[in-house]
């Protein structure tokens, strides 16, 4: 059997950006052929992406594509596991790619948009499969939004970690950009407070009444200190409560009186809002891949 060495096992990786291990492995299967071990790796592709959708992909990226007339759009987010990754020019399109086949197709649902063929002429699934073993990372299309309106819709991209759509009727593209940015930096959770989760505002009127009443107040003191944290919090999560952004003076609401617009709503999309980021120690990691190397195949 062919002697494996490092350098080959350096150079495997640098030409299809898998695992040193891996890499390793597929050299000794095809006894030190650099070729052979290339072509195998390339075979087990879709085993790559299978093994690789067990690690944490947090990192990654949003992307938005709206329609020449401002009426259909789409807001996309695609992660993978590291921000270097989220930065890689294959990455970047493949997400571009698929915000503007939503934006086109209108379909939401994750499976069917992962069958769909992109301009390439490969499915959506079979290039994600494909950047995975390219890149040596997980990678996974998160979640999608699609919106057709009688109005208009305005966009805003915070670098390519926050993106906003904005679905209006009234006002002008300025007055569109505007809110979009301010929904990105106050980040409300809906338009309005009747359109607030009940068990949501249940949970914090039970909070708030548990506050009050250790003040030793009298009952209707306590109610109408209750209903004044109510008032504050409807304001700051509801982007017609919310002072403007540009205006601190003026709410939303006045805001969009004064232009004669109305928001029907929005979407926010932040890059792995809400998942559970593992902790690395690189330093070990690199230790044990190091020793692992050393070790007789």
């Amino acid at each position: 059997m062919a002697e494996i060495t490092a350098g080959m096992v350096k150079e495997l990786r640098e030409l299809t950006g898998l695992g040193m291990m891996e890499c390793k492995k597929a050299l000794s299967e095809a006894d030190g052929d650099l070729k052979a071990a290339e072509d195998l790796l390339r075979i087990r592709s879709g085993a790559k992406a299978s093994k690789a959708a067990g690690r944490i992909a947090a990192e990654g990226m949003v992307a938005v594509h709206v329609s020449d007339d401002g009426k259909t759009g789409a807001l996309v987010e695609v992660n993978c596991e590291t921000d270097f990754v989220g930065k890689n020019d294959d990455f970047v399109a493949f997400v571009r790619d698929v915000a503007h086949l939503v934006a086109t197709s209108g379909q939401t649902d994750i499976l069917a948009v992962s069958t769909m063929s992109l301009p390439s002429g490969s499915t959506v699934e079979d290039t994600r499969k494909a950047l995975v073993m390219k890149v040596g990372e997980n990678m996974t299309l998160r979640r999608v939004a699609y919106v057709k309106t009688a109005g208009h819709l305005s966009t805003y991209l915070h670098g390519s970690r926050i993106g906003v759509l904005v679905d209006i009727t009234g006002g002008d593209e300025a007055l569109g950009k505007d809110l979009a940015m301010h929904i990105a930096a106050s980040k409300p959770i809906c338009v309005s407070s009747e359109q607030v989760d009940a068990e949501l505002l249940q949970r914090e009127r039970d909070i708030y009444t548990a506050q009050a009443a250790d003040s030793g107040k009298p009952a209707d003191i306590v109610s109408k200190m209750v209903d004044g944290r109510i008032a504050k919090y409807l304001a700051e999560v509801t982007l017609l409560g919310q002072d403007f952004v540009k205006d601190p003076e003026q709410k939303v609401e006045k805001l969009l009186k004064t232009k004669g617009a109305q928001v029907n709503g929005f979407h926010m999309f932040i890059v792995g809002e809400g998942i559970e980021k593992k902790t690395e120690d690189f330093a070990a990691e690199v230790a044990a891949t190091a020793a692992s190397l050393a070790q007789p195949v």
